[in-house]
């Protein structure tokens, strides 16, 4: 693998000069990067970055040309949890009002989960608690050799609740009850080894390469499949395979055969061309 691209595909900013808590970039292939903007905290959670990522999220929904959405941090940094000025805050609060903060957080993380484009996390450095849920909510996850994960919410009396839906999910009950219950820390190659990280690379220049090879193979893939085959996980995953599934998954390639991108695509493959998405 070389670390030299000649015509980068994703666009990694150096948002140092802007005092936007979330920056969005996009290249005309369609690689969106969200960058987490909190250098001086790590890019550690606050109401104000939860509410900056969630308009990110929601506005990227409905956003056309949108093939993968990279999610990264600021100077070296994922996202080192949340903001201690924030869980200040949160101690003299009451529990109806800390309810309300913490579905503020369930529904970004929802938000970037539903968003119908292929999501990846890009991570460096601190990735606890809330990152690593952050982390755990895209679809892919790729961390450089020298990241580091916890959950670290015992330590503080806390659980992580909000995020543990995803973490439960990336890297199963068990591991969960272990990491959830220590508050160990652990690094990328850990995390890769219990399915929270997908890939682990050396170093920076290495996680630019996987993300351009990631945006290379993404716009030979037609954006309503994608979005179709990862509804179709959510809804087939944990279920017992029966007459109802097989119907369903019937029902689902047969409409794919039968739909726009589908026609385009077998057509395209048996005249020896590329599909319209990927010209």
């Amino acid at each position: 693998m070389t670390n030299e691209i000649a015509h980068p595909l994703v666009e990694f900013p150096d948002v140092s000069a802007t005092t936007d808590l979330v920056h969005i970039s996009a290249t005309r292939a369609g690689a969106v990067t969200v960058t987490m903007n909190r250098p001086a905290k790590k890019n550690a959670f606050d109401e104000g970055l939860i509410s900056a990522l969630a308009e990110a999220f929601d506005t990227l929904a409905g956003a056309e040309g949108v093939r993968v959405v990279f999610v990264r941090g600021a100077a070296g940094a994922f996202s080192a949890g949340a903001d201690l000025d924030w869980m200040r805050a949160a101690v003299d609060r009451t529990e109806a009002d800390n309810r309300a903060d913490a579905m503020e957080l369930a529904k970004m993380l929802k938000a970037l989960r539903d968003l119908p484009a292929l999501t990846v996390a890009l991570v460096e450095g601190p990735a606890f608690g809330g990152g690593a849920g952050l982390a755990a909510a895209c679809d892919i996850a790729i961390a450089t050799a020298d990241a580091k994960f916890s959950f670290s919410e015992v330590k503080l009396g806390l659980v992580p609740a909000t995020i543990s839906p995803y973490v439960i999910e990336a890297i199963g009950p068990r591991t969960a009850r272990a990491l959830f219950a220590t508050a160990r820390i652990f690094d990328a190659a850990y995390a890769e080894k219990i399915g929270l990280v997908t890939q682990t690379v050396d170093d920076v220049a290495a996680l630019r390469v996987a993300a351009h090879e990631i945006a290379r193979d993404i716009v030979a893939c037609a954006p309503g499949a994608v979005e179709g085959s990862k509804r179709l996980v959510d809804d087939v995953a944990g279920r017992v395979i029966d007459r109802d599934l097989m119907e369903l998954t019937a029902h689902r390639i047969a409409a794919a055969r039968v739909g726009e991108e589908g026609q385009e695509g077998v057509r395209a493959f048996l005249e020896r061309r590329k599909p319209a998405w990927a010209e």
